[in-house]
């Protein structure tokens, strides 16, 4: 392989580095804004739905008041859920703490996949972008070398510069996963906090409606 082909080959890898790892952090970043925007609504309405529910005189007059404060619809899927219809299936089998049991679990997983989103890909690009960058370093190390070794003479001064253009990469790949990993975290946290509050709100409706007939929908 001559020298020119080791560096048309070199600038490929690296060009190709460079451009995945502008890839992961762009997504990334976009991910890490939205779900900034998206969980803090999430956390407000779920806080003030549920308040709008225990204030509310019925079950209807409960999702009619939801409307204008559940802006992601992370409330009212539960309280939908537990308008039970006449059933010969199975899913209609059993005494009715059984059934809302089913639909308000069935419910809750639908509304944690929703603030769930995205975590998957913050998680692999925290994972995978570092070993990213650290693939773009050997590479061009290894060309640097070979370029060297080519020109025939080896000094400190033409290892400094390729070097140091490669090590550039695996700096480029921390950058791109730290804030991802962080990102991850912290949106975890919150996720976990929503999780434990609707989680607490889908036990106390099903108590409510298997104890107070009137509240039933």
């Amino acid at each position: 392989m001559t020298g020119l082909e080791n560096s048309v080959q070199g600038d490929t890898v690296s060009w190709l580095v460079g451009v995945l790892l502008l890839i992961m952090s762009v997504a990334s970043w976009v991910l890490i804004l939205w779900k900034s925007w998206f969980l803090l609504r999430a956390s407000r309405d779920v806080s003030r739905s549920t308040a709008a529910f225990w204030q509310s005189a019925s079950l209807a007059d409960a999702s009619q008041r939801l409307q204008a404060f559940d802006r992601e619809s992370l409330v009212l899927p539960l309280i939908a859920a537990t308008r039970l219809s006449a059933s010969t299936t199975l899913a209609g089998a059993g005494e009715r703490g059984q059934q809302l049991t089913r639909v308000l679990r069935d419910a809750l997983e639908q509304v944690l996949r929703k603030l769930q989103y995205g975590q998957i890909v913050l998680a692999t690009v925290g994972a995978i972008a570092p070993f990213v960058g650290l693939l773009g370093t050997v590479w061009g190390i290894y060309q640097a070398l070979i370029g060297m070794a080519s020109a025939g003479q080896i000094t400190i001064e033409r290892i400094a510069g390729p070097v140091g253009e490669a090590l550039v990469i695996t700096a480029a790949g921390l950058a791109v996963a730290i804030p991802a990993v962080l990102a991850y975290n912290v949106f975890n946290h919150r996720i976990g906090r929503l999780e434990a509050d609707l989680e607490g709100f889908a036990r106390d409706l099903r108590d409510l409606l298997l104890t107070s007939p009137e509240a039933r929908p």
